[in-house]
């Protein structure tokens, strides 16, 4: 039974309506991201296709969907500008591809282990926020600000909460009654009676939704004050003819080579892409009922390649992507199969009904987006991380608040500095136990040094040797310590010094520089890179 839980083809049941699930987000966000970034919009359908067939094939990530990131939206725009073209720009992606692939060979994937659990909590928990807040206005009709613009500062010079004011103005009701059918839909088909139903638990809510939302949409354009204008709809490019589609894909010029600002794109897209992307490989595996890990180095080839293609013909930059990811999750998909079946679906319905799908109300998409932002935060999840104490909850408000008024990265980098400093005030106050005696009218101290102690507890055993009185004795026990770093024996080097001249008589038990060298003393260390 275990085998078939992680067996992409024995899992359709559930990984086919998952995909159309995050189908149906992908859409508008890759047209968005691509709208956001300033480059044409069939570039971001392309890094939907690739990101979904060719990294979902390659990666071992069971629940990852990958595709154009919103987080590089603002370095794609500064780039094709600060380049002088889209062509020049597909090298500096193609490199940066060529780099992951390299990254992932040297195995730099180990870095997602060391994020902090409660700041992934809060990335979930503030991307969320983040996506119910940015729907609100496509819900009721106001859709200035681009489906993908995930950041606080937006691209039509608002932010997210004074884009709440503008949309008063823009209320269209045929928009907010496709926005209210499309919710009634979504979570009535979550409710125990529907799923009861064999039949009608077969098929997928939001797909359902969507259809209910473009009959709206045809039967309110017969109604004035209904109607549904083309600026609520999906935008998708039409191609009339197979050379019309074709051109549509962008080849790179390759004469940019010799543009030394293409190397410097190439490594900043390299970075962040593949940040962005083990920052969403941890979270994704958070949000997996079957607790899996990701192999985190085959993740960053898998991307490097997808990179490598998606330059070569025209796309935009790829990672894995937190908000296709989860909207996978919560609807119950199983294995990677549904990330590459919903690249597909991009890539049929592109080539085949890309007229039907621009009958789709952008506030049906905003409906399916309100589900998966209140599962990502819900208040339970807040609750929870209260309960475990500020040392938890303080990164993950921390991480959830930037996340909310800044972007994704900054949010993450605020909450690791938190979480971090937290780490640092806790070494500073637990490298040892102190006890105190009086022997023979003589204040006796033994201070037993726990089982590591490093260069950050240098200010708490300074402190302590310090605030030492004079003519006492103390007894240093490093007997149970595996690890003593140099700093930390340079210092009581230095305090046996000082301490014959305040009287203090000093006795070491096995502290010694070959601790310093032990660090792992009668410990097997098992390699585990995770490269399946």
């Amino acid at each position: 039974m275990k085998n078939d839980k992680l067996n992409p083809f024995k899992n359709l049941n559930k990984d086919i309506p998952a995909s159309i699930v995050v189908f149906l987000v992908a859409l508008p966000l890759c047209l968005g991201i691509a709208l956001a970034s300033g480059a044409p919009l069939f570039s971001g359908l392309i890094a939907g296709i690739i990101g979904g067939i060719i990294v979902g094939a390659l990666s071992g990530s069971p629940l990852g969907v990958s595709g154009p990131a919103a987080g590089l939206a603002v370095i794609v725009l500064n780039a094709i500008t600060d380049l002088g073209g889209f062509e020049i720009f597909l090298v500096s992606v193609i490199l940066a591809g060529l780099l992951q692939l390299l990254m992932g060979f040297l195995k730099a994937g180990i870095i997602a282990y060391y994020f902090p659990t409660s700041v992934i909590h809060g990335m979930l928990a503030g991307i969320g926020i983040l996506i119910f807040f940015k729907q609100i206005p496509h819900a009721f009709g106001y859709d200035k600000d681009p489906e993908g613009d995930f950041e606080f500062l937006q691209l039509d010079n608002e932010n997210t909460f004074s884009e709440l004011f503008n949309m008063i103005d823009y209320i269209n009701p045929g928009v907010i009654i496709i926005t209210v059918v499309s919710l009634i839909i979504l979570i009535g088909w979550q409710s125990k009676f529907i799923q009861n139903v064999k039949f009608l638990a077969l098929i997928p809510g939001p797909l359902l939704a969507v259809s209910a939302g473009v009959a709206l949409n045809l039967i309110f354009q017969s109604q004035p004050g209904l109607a549904v204008g083309a600026d609520h709809l999906v935008k998708l490019p039409i191609a009339e003819t197979t050379s019309d589609f074709l051109n549509n894909f962008t080849t790179p010029d390759f004469k940019a080579l010799a543009n030394p600002q293409v190397y410097v794109t190439a490594i900043v897209i390299a970075v962040v892409a593949s940040l962005e992307t083990l920052l969403c490989v941890e979270a994704s595996d958070k949000q997996d009922p079957l607790k899996r890990i990701t192999p985190t180095n085959r993740e960053l080839k898998a991307q490097g390649i997808g990179n490598v293609i998606s330059g070569f013909i025209g796309g935009l930059p790829v990672t894995q992507v937190i908000v296709r990811s989860s909207a996978n999750a919560q609807a119950g998909g199983l294995t990677k199969t549904s990330a590459i079946i919903h690249g597909f679906l991009i890539l049929i319905s592109v080539i085949t009904i890309p007229f039907v799908l621009n009958l789709i109300p952008l506030a049906t998409l905003a409906a399916i987006l309100f589900v998966v932002g209140f599962k990502l935060a819900k208040p339970a999840l807040f609750k929870k991380m209260f309960s475990e104490g500020w040392g938890q909850f303080l990164p993950f408000l921390v991480t959830v608040l930037g996340i909310v008024f800044t972007d994704l990265l900054m949010g993450i980098a605020l909450g690791l500095v938190v979480a971090v400093f937290i780490i640092l005030r806790n070494n500073l106050r637990l490298p040892f136990r102190i006890e105190k005696d009086i022997l023979d009218d003589h204040e006796s101290y033994t201070i037993e040094m726990s089982q590591s102690v490093t260069f950050l507890n240098k200010a708490a055993v300074m402190t302590t040797l310090n605030n030492l009185p004079d003519d006492c004795k103390l007894v240093i026990d490093a007997s149970k310590t595996q690890f003593v770093h140099h700093d930390i024996i340079e210092i009581v080097e230095d305090f046996q010094v000082n301490a014959k001249n305040r009287g203090i008589e000093v006795e070491l038990i096995e502290l010694s520089k070959d601790k310093e060298i032990r660090k792992y003393k009668d410990v097997e260390v098992i390699d585990q890179s995770f490269d399946d």
